[in-house]
């Protein structure tokens, strides 16, 4: 019998990741739980991608014992209050830029890639991949978010792709999953005014499915699944089709990478001192969080 232990690294546990596995459902939780800051760091994107490999190992290896498939969905979300992600390593990115260590910027943005395509293309097996976002989505946050089938997002959630903020634009599948869900010009505002938007606006543009209250996403993952596994084959299918339509490559979001590697490489020093007025919001707006959090649990005591 498959459980919780399956999808886990040989060591036993991961230290960003908190993974579920809700065996009726054949549903398989993985929520970011990212240290210090709530970033993509490298460390994170390498549990992301060994997740991901025990999922496809799993599958592979009912397959051939001749069983079932035992996940049908993933969903991804955060435990940090108020923050679903707030998108790449900024710290990093400012180093490696002063550096001018092309190399260490692609392989950074390489193994975001590594990590959104498996899902965005449903890890190629008849699963759908879901998001849960219950905080805020930023930068890379925005584009793991919408890179799952199907988004569900709490109304409190803001979105917003802040790179052209410091002169940059967001290079690691933004705009190949935006245009996919709504039009080029609606892309392309998002991307190049960096306005964050609210969830109700994201679901006015098509590009979150579900809006509920605060405190309700994970009823609605599980609702949503309900409803889902009625119609599961149907559902397959059409996202199969889909793909053979507009399908997102490889190919296409590592060519996107490398002009987002080129570009980062032309920052100036003012391009760079924004970054870290941007990290030292972010920190901010963490704190603030995080003593949000902490207010709701002493009033639950």
């Amino acid at each position: 019998m498959i459980t919780k232990t399956d999808f886990l690294p040989p060591g036993g546990s991961y230290e960003q990741l908190d993974i579920r596995y809700d065996v009726p459902l054949k549903a398989v939780w993985y929520i970011l739980e990212p240290r210090d800051r709530p970033c993509f760091n490298l460390e994170l994107l390498e549990e992301l991608r060994q997740f991901q490999h025990r999922v496809e190992t799993v599958i592979r290896e009912a397959g051939v014992r001749g069983e079932p498939n035992p996940v049908c969905y993933t969903i991804l979300a955060s435990s940090v209050p108020g923050v679903f992600n707030m998108g790449g390593d900024l710290r990093l990115f400012a180093k490696l830029i002063r550096d001018s260590d092309r190399q260490g910027l692609f392989r950074y943005a390489k193994a975001c890639i590594d990590v959104l395509y498996p899902n965005a293309v449903n890890f190629d097996q008849p699963l759908t991949t879901i998001s849960l976002v219950q905080g805020d989505a930023l930068g890379g946050g925005f584009e793991a978010a919408i890179s799952s089938n199907v988004i569900i997002a709490e109304k409190s959630a803001k979105w917003g792709l802040p790179e052209v903020l410091f002169n940059l634009i967001p290079g690691m599948g933004a705009y190949s999953f935006l245009v996919r869900r709504t039009s080029p010009d609606v892309a392309e505002r998002l991307i190049m005014t960096g306005e964050l938007v609210t969830a109700d606006e994201m679901h006015e543009l098509k590009l979150v499915d579900q809006v509920v209250e605060d405190g309700e996403g994970e009823q609605a993952v599980l609702d949503y699944i309900a409803r889902h596994r009625r119609r599961s084959n149907a559902h397959a299918a059409m996202s199969r089709v889909r793909r053979c339509i507009n399908p997102v490559t490889y190919e296409e979001l590592i060519t996107i990478t490398k002009i987002w590697v080129d570009a980062a490489l032309k920052l100036s020093d003012r391009d760079l001192l924004l970054i870290e007025r941007l990290i030292q919001a972010q920190n901010r707006r963490i704190a603030r969080a995080h003593e949000g959090g902490e207010e709701a649990m002493e009033g639950q005591a």
